[in-house]
């Protein structure tokens, strides 16, 4: 059979993680509007007939700033070192300008299997530059096509992961990756980027799974922004993030939501924030 890693590449809001969601059938990766939102190399494993796609998704390209920001460019090359095959994905909808040109140019120098897909052609088409494929995430267009050429391009090769396994990623990472999409989708701009979710404690029993966990802000005044007007942002929050942990865990689960600050988290050399 056909099996092997795939690294999904391209600038922010290109759709790499909508993709991936979309391939997988499952919400591995946060998908909102904003900008920088995955953190780590999220696995997504697809299952079909004769192969097995182990998709990582990564961090827009971008230029680094801060410790977070060289850490996410990091997990960059680290897929890219990894990847049997490559996927750069163009948002259609937008100029492509010349870094991104030059970095397309790069990749094809370095990527032995390349597909350069431009994304999002159901809207006003802006980018000009040849691809492989053109695709619309949003309205699954010429997304079979686009697996077909994936699956052309892998190894032969044993599954990697069992056949119901669609993610790499612990319980723990998937609930906190969810608290967190649910919180960018909530606050729109009001907090840029500067949120971080961790569990604090995990008790599973057997019919049962208590749970804390802490959201992790930057300033003090951000604390009123996710707890909300008398505790409604926090309480919807809370009852989202039970009902998706009692899917993953099969049981009812207690879940107890915190709000912290740490000023200097992005900067911070510990894994304690999933980094």
């Amino acid at each position: 059979m056909k099996c092997g890693y795939v690294a999904v590449l391209g600038r922010p809001n290109a759709g790499k993680s909508s993709l991936i969601n979309r391939i997988v059938g499952e919400d591995v990766a946060i998908v909102t509007k904003r900008q920088q939102t995955t953190r780590n190399n999220i696995l997504g494993i697809a299952n079909g007939e004769g192969y097995q796609i182990i998709f990582i998704d990564t961090p827009g390209i971008h230029h680094s700033k801060n410790k977070l920001d060289r850490f996410m460019m990091k997990n960059v090359r680290s897929a890219l070192s990894t990847a049997d095959v490559v996927v750069y994905l163009i948002d259609a909808s937008k100029d492509v300008d010349d870094e991104e040109r030059d970095y397309i140019r790069m990749l094809s120098g370095k990527a032995e299997k390349l597909i350069v897909v431009l994304n999002k052609v159901d809207k006003k088409l802006v980018a000009d530059i040849d691809a492989d494929i053109k695709i619309s995430v949003q309205e699954n267009i010429n997304i079979d096509n686009l697996i077909s050429k994936i699956v052309e391009l892998l190894p032969e090769n044993n599954m990697i992961y069992g056949e119901d396994e669609y993610t790499d990623k612990s319980i723990n990472f998937l609930i906190c990756e969810h608290i967190r999409g649910l919180l960018l989708e909530k606050i729109d701009n009001e907090i840029p980027h500067g949120v971080a979710v961790v569990v604090d404690s995990m008790n599973e029993q057997k019919d049962k799974v208590f749970l804390d966990i802490s959201i992790i802000v930057e300033k003090e005044r951000h604390k009123g922004i996710v707890i909300g007007k008398k505790g409604a942002l926090i309480k919807e929050l809370g009852i989202r993030a039970r009902e998706y942990a009692e899917r993953l865990f099969d049981k009812q689960v207690v879940l107890h939501l915190f709000v912290k600050v740490d000023e200097n988290w992005r900067d911070s050399s510990t894994d304690r924030y999933g980094y």
